[in-house]
């Protein structure tokens, strides 16, 4: 089930702490999770990461140049669930 998220915090570096709509909250290294280079080229300028938001509508982070990531994503890595799968199966009852 996709949790929204409805708070980010910067931190140093490229840190940030989120806080889901359950109330999971934990802080992630998103170096981590970024490779920079495409749209995320940008972001590896600090400034630039620091124009981090919360998009109200999508429930995720988001940057003025069109970058997001996939909140589902981000919630596994806080809660060190694994990534929900949401393949269907064909032809199955």
């Amino acid at each position: 089930m996709l949790k929204d998220i409805v708070e980010a915090t910067l931190l140093e570096g490229y840190r940030v702490r989120l806080r889901f709509e359950d109330g999971v909250a934990g802080d992630l290294d998103l170096s981590t999770v970024i490779r920079f280079e495409g749209i995320f080229a940008l972001l590896k300028d600090p400034m630039r990461f620091r124009e981090l938001r919360v998009h109200p509508e999508l429930g995720t982070i988001y940057w003025p140049n069109g970058a997001d990531l996939d909140p589902s994503v981000l919630y596994a890595r806080v809660t060190g669930q694994p990534i929900p799968s949401y393949e269907i199966k064909v032809g199955s009852r």
